[in-house]
């Protein structure tokens, strides 16, 4: 399971640039939620899938669904429609890590305090200064500006926090009936944005194409993925599948796009990389009771 949750989220990034020339992203995103909705539907209908009990979990259903779903998604789509590339946007997106690993030390409270590790701060430096190398290379190409870099960061925002509420506050329940209420949050959400967007949808070949695969690979395959591997285990560990998620995009927009990666944007990956996985593997010291 996890081996292919990255390789299905790794396309999501190649799917945004693959569908954006011929798209405004929210416009796409809010058929894609749709058209997800209506197929999840079918599915409960077939399976007779039990819906969440009580409007707490609803609520906290509908929260995680306006953080995993609109911010994180209408972030990344935004930023790739603003010009950042594929691979850069998944490095920038890929700390999510190091952010839920520092979090979870910072306010652990299995032993009332904790504290950050030496070795997790090492871990955040290199991580950083992975991400510096790639990221200064594309503000001196002009690919990074303050619009898409802000968008971009949004995104990281949105799933972060997302996956951290959910495993809060989310208890165990039926991940087709909790994707589809995710959904209906994220959808009431993106609507206004996408009505306030002038650029039409144009439905061709690839438009179709990658809203085939954004609605049963990413959606109802990726997400439905993440939903069970957050309830499944902790959410330190299941992030840190994300950190394999960069390297596997930037490989993915070179063969299919042509994406340059230079030897200083390889050696970048490779830092950030090993930062996050010192990050989401080194203990977190514990001060006395």
């Amino acid at each position: 399971m996890p081996v292919v949750f990255v390789l299905i989220w790794s396309t999501g990034f190649i799917v945004a640039r693959f569908a954006m020339p011929n798209a405004p992203p929210f416009t796409f995103l809010c058929w894609r939620y749709a058209l997800s909705v209506a197929c999840f539907g079918v599915w409960i209908a077939w399976g007779r899938a039990p819906w969440p009990v009580g409007r707490a979990q609803w609520l906290h259903l509908g929260v995680t669904g306006v953080l995993m779903h609109a911010a994180y998604l209408g972030g990344v789509w935004a930023a790739v429609k603003a010009g950042i590339g594929a691979g850069t946007v998944a490095l920038l997106v890929g700390l999510q890590p190091v952010l839920t690993a520092l979090w979870l030390s910072a306010v652990s409270t299995s032993n009332r305090t904790a504290a950050v590790t030496g070795c997790q701060w090492a871990g955040l430096a290199l991580g950083l200064t992975g991400l510096i190398l790639v990221v200064w290379r594309k503000l001196g190409v002009g690919e990074i500006t303050p619009w898409n870099l802000s968008l971009a960061l949004i995104a990281l925002i949105g799933i972060t926090a997302g996956t951290l509420y959910q495993k809060h506050f989310v208890t165990r329940c039926d991940v087709r009936t909790a994707n589809t209420v995710q959904l209906i949050a994220a959808l009431l959400v993106s609507l206004p944005l996408a009505l306030s967007e002038s650029e039409a949808m144009r439905w061709n070949a690839a438009s179709v194409t990658a809203m085939v695969w954004s609605v049963f690979g990413l959606t109802l395959g990726g997400s439905s993925l993440l939903y069970l591997l957050i309830q499944r285990g902790a959410a330190t560990r299941v992030t840190s599948l994300l950190y394999l998620v960069p390297p596997t995009t930037a490989l993915m927009a070179w063969a299919i796009f042509g994406e340059v990666l230079t030897v200083p944007m390889l050696l970048g990956m490779a830092l950030t990389a090993a930062g996050v996985a010192l990050v989401v593997t080194a203990p977190s010291s514990r001060r006395s009771r």
